[in-house]
């Protein structure tokens, strides 16, 4: 598994590589089209707030926020204790002095614990980004076929152009970074 997606991607295709371009074409569409209804079929049938992986982020922070001490300053701002540490929770600008909240744009263990402690609903403090039916609309515009070969229209000039493989292939290392 990789984080990088073009790796993903690539690492996918390695038998499509050698196709013709078509061939090549519809191999990915259909890659696309499987992800894409396995995607969408995943984000239908779920029934939390969040989508799974982020709802176990917020269970993790509900077994740990325990240890924490919350301040009230304002309504929306509040200094949570860590063993010692300080932190600052705004709710209103969904921000942490610790720089989770704000990033991730997911309640942090800080945020956690001032909402909790609120007994406000953490899944309102979350980007929609993480919800369902952000997923879905995602995964809502269909991947079409291409068409059959017969059925092209193809204008004459560009049937005429000849085109040829490149002069010369790229080394397979990476290329060194220049300090």
């Amino acid at each position: 598994m990789t984080s990088n997606i073009i790796e993903s991607i690539n690492l996918a295709l390695v038998s499509a590589r050698e196709l013709p371009i078509y061939d090549f074409l519809e191999e990915v569409r259909k890659m696309f089209g499987r992800w894409n209804c396995s995607n969408n079929k995943e984000a239908l049938h779920t029934y939390t707030m969040l989508r799974k992986k982020y709802q176990e982020i917020l269970t993790l922070n509900d077994a740990l926020f325990t240890r924490m001490t919350v301040v009230l300053s304002t309504e929306h701002l509040h200094m949570v204790n860590e063993e010692g540490r300080y932190y600052i929770v705004c709710l209103l600008k969904k921000n942490c002095s610790y720089g989770w909240f704000q990033v991730d744009e997911l309640p942090c263990l800080h945020a956690w614990a001032v909402l909790k402690s609120k007994f406000l609903m953490p899944d309102d403090y979350c980007s929609d980004y993480y919800k369902p039916k952000s997923v879905i609309m995602a995964y809502e515009v269909p991947v079409y076929p291409l068409p059959d070969r017969s059925e092209w229209n193809i204008p004459a000039h560009i049937l005429e152009e000849v085109v040829l493989p490149p002069k010369w292939k790229r080394p397979l290392v990476r290329p060194k970074e220049e300090v």
